[in-house]
């Protein structure tokens, strides 16, 4: 990674079409499953893999990790909205 002069890293170059991991954490895990497979429709019927994260300590959160093959950065950051925004997901990384 390039460090620009103003010693603020320089972003990565990502190439695309490329495989992308998007991790939801929920507070109900059958809601985070249906949500990522309703996404995953909605955006053209993407093939995508899911797999069960971890909960935390106290079983309050449950993380789902979800990857599939996006097209282009608009096409990723369209996908992060749906999952960011989505009633189910109390957050998105």
């Amino acid at each position: 990674m390039k460090i620009l002069d103003d010693q603020m890293p320089e972003r990565p170059e990502i190439n695309y079409p490329t495989k992308w991991g998007f991790k939801l954490i929920g507070r109900d895990k059958e809601a985070l499953l249906k949500c990522i497979k309703e996404i995953m429709k909605e955006v053209g019927e993407k093939e995508h893999l899911c797999s069960l994260g971890n909960t935390s300590r106290t079983g309050k959160f449950t993380t789902y990790n979800a990857s599939c093959s996006v097209e282009s950065e608009e096409e990723r950051n369209k996908i992060f909205k749906y999952f960011e925004t989505h009633d189910d997901v109390d957050m998105v990384i």
